[in-house]
């Protein structure tokens, strides 16, 4: 009886083995994407040099650009995204993109996520509105006594700024933990205006 448990043993391993064998590995359908680029219209927001920027092109013309931001070290934009949208009927460019960067001591190590909202009017190349998220998850070694003998690890997050909401109206939304601020574009002005609060 030993003996026909330890053969069955065997033979089962033996198939489980050939089966890992005969399995091909598993090839990824995902095209290769950049998201260091994005176009909507004549419109394309791209990395050049040590700028970002949005190129415009028309026909006809040389290609113009609004200068973003300068480039500063290792951190560059990632998942740009551009897209148009109509507010007080005038049509206007959301730019979204996310930097990601990190400090680490022997003790600290902070993991920052900042995502920025802009938008622009592209006719007077004016930025009319601006927001940042911004989430650092911080990892820290933390010494319970003064000789510094016993220590544990604490985990915590620190969020600034706002959330960002495009509204289907137009409008701008802020939102934070306690507060929420409200924006509408006034074409006058050619900027967002905060929403006076109704009483």
């Amino acid at each position: 009886m030993k003996r026909l448990l330890i053969l069955l043993a065997i033979a089962l391993s033996t198939t489980t083995g050939f089966a890992q064998k005969k399995k091909t590995p598993v090839k990824s359908t995902k095209t290769a994407t950049t998201s260091s680029t994005a176009k909507v219209d004549n419109l394309t927001a791209e990395i050049k040099g040590n700028a970002f920027q949005l190129t415009i092109a028309e026909k006809g013309k040389a290609p113009d650009a609004i200068t973003v931001k300068e480039l500063v070290g290792d951190v560059k934009p990632s998942d740009i995204k551009l897209s148009s949208f109509t507010s007080s009927g005038t049509k206007l460019y959301l730019l979204q993109w996310t930097e990601k960067s990190n400090t680490k001591t022997d003790i600290k190590t902070e993991d920052i996520t900042t995502i920025y909202s802009v938008i622009y009017e592209i006719p007077n190349k004016k930025q009319v509105f601006s927001n940042y998220q911004k989430t650092t998850n911080i990892v820290e070694k933390v010494f319970l006594d003064r000789n510094k003998t016993a220590s544990e690890t604490q985990e915590k997050v620190r969020r600034e700024g706002f959330e960002f909401i495009l509204n289907p109206d137009g409008s701008v939304a802020q939102k934070g933990k306690t507060q929420q601020n409200n924006w509408t574009y006034d074409v006058t002005k050619q900027e967002f205006v905060e929403m006076k609060k109704k009483k």
